[in-house]
């Protein structure tokens, strides 16, 4: 090659070069622009279509886009039900495929719902609120001017939510908890009541929190000045688990309501390793008078059994819907010699035994024989009869009335 030839062929190559890295510029501003556009687009997305629209006047609007549908359903645990399944009504389909649903003037509080498109379940898109209750996971919304005032987060001053772990000798394991502590917890130096709170079969310590509203109410309550700080701690109460689904070295699983040892005596023997935990990482009033359990279904269940079993650790006891009686297959010492442990837990004295049923409740039968044997020995308690059934609608409204009795 030529010294000629030589230049000519350095020009082009760097010509070549210069033409590539102007060739790989363009790409990268066409693959940043473009993906500039989509994140755009999705930033975008969720304003085109609002669902659920909460208006005013307290009606609701919900939409759906599903332009190929035939038929689209809403469920909303606002409508009346068929024993556990909830109702559902027909959405009204637009020219562009777009369903709504608006409902009547709905009171104030937190309400779930699901879409259901060819008799599928659907959550709704355009509403990142969800809430999981064991395998079911529902999209939310509040009504604010009542209850849901309560429930929601306001500007007041808030407490703190934990997960701690903690040992169980009882059940040969470490076991996980959420505690709530309240406002100024940190930086007091006083000692707090304890209310030792407690989920439904299926549930775990994540329920009071999620689907309980716990940290709101007790946040809204205390800065009302309707109820004293206090430290609310929701156990788990299947001994079998270490801690809810997805939280545990079980991995990643599908919730289930039956798991073994639910309600046979042992969640209720193993109590005091909570307490002993409790009592020991926390400034709390350790005593009799400074203590509180209360729960709704199986933790109705767990809480009367406990109170009576250790007559001499709780003055508050709440039943919020509670089973009562143990089946057959429970031989656990715990169920022994209920009368006598509750003429027991009656003679040594107690400052509330609170019980709240909805009359719709498939337990409201077993809580009035209770609530008879309660009579017959003369064992003084507060009862509350609300409208509705087995549901956290009612849940949430008994923590709220039973809250502010507590310590007082």
């Amino acid at each position: 090659m030529c010294h000629k030839d030589a230049i000519i062929y350095r020009f082009l190559n760097q010509k070549i070069i210069m033409m590539r890295k102007q060739f790989y510029f363009l790409i990268a501003i066409l693959v940043m622009t473009g993906l500039n556009l989509y994140g755009q687009q999705a930033l975008q997305r969720p304003a085109d279509i609002v669902s659920p629209e909460v208006r005013e006047d307290h009606t609701v609007t919900f939409r759906f886009m599903a332009p190929d549908a035939r038929e689209v359903k809403i469920s909303g645990d606002w409508m009346p039900s068929q024993s556990w399944i909830p109702g559902k009504e027909l959405m009204v389909r637009d020219e562009k495929g777009l369903w709504t649903y608006t409902t009547a003037a709905l009171p104030s509080d937190l309400y779930g719902y699901s879409f259901s498109v060819y008799g599928l379940k659907s959550t709704d898109p355009n509403n990142v609120y969800l809430i999981r209750d064991v395998a079911s996971v529902t999209n939310v919304f509040i009504v604010k001017g009542d209850k849901g005032d309560l429930y929601s987060v306001n500007k007041v001053q808030h407490g703190s939510v934990t997960r701690r772990w903690y040992d169980s000798p009882g059940n040969e394991m470490q076991r996980r908890v959420t505690i709530y502590t309240p406002a100024g917890y940190e930086t007091s130096k006083a000692k707090y009541p304890v209310l030792y709170l407690l989920h439904g079969m299926g549930g775990d310590e994540e329920a009071w929190i999620a689907l309980g509203r716990t940290s709101q109410i007790l946040d809204n309550l205390i800065a009302q000045g309707k109820a004293k700080p206090m430290i609310v701690v929701m156990t788990n109460g299947n001994v079998a688990q270490e801690a809810a689904p997805g939280e545990s070295s079980m991995g990643l699983y599908k919730p289930t309501m039956q798991l073994p040892n639910t309600m046979d005596g042992k969640f209720e023997e193993t109590f005091p390793d909570v307490i002993k935990f409790i009592e020991s990482n926390y400034r709390v009033k350790a005593e009799k008078s400074g203590r509180a359990i209360a729960g709704l279904s199986m933790g109705g269940y767990h809480s009367l059994h406990i109170s009576r079993y250790y007559p001499n650790m709780f003055d508050y006891v709440g039943l919020f819907s509670a089973a009562i009686i143990p089946n057959d297959k429970a031989t656990s010492k715990v169920y022994e010699n209920l009368d006598k442990s509750l003429a027991l837990q009656n003679t040594n004295g107690y400052k509330l035994y609170w019980i709240g049923i909805g009359k719709a409740d498939f337990l409201f039968k077993n809580v009035t024989d209770y609530r008879a044997k309660l009579d017959g020995i003369g064992m003084k308690y507060t009862y509350r009869e609300s409208e509705g059934g087995h549901t956290w609608t009612n849940w949430r409204v008994y923590l709220s009335e039973f809250v502010p009795l507590l310590f007082n």
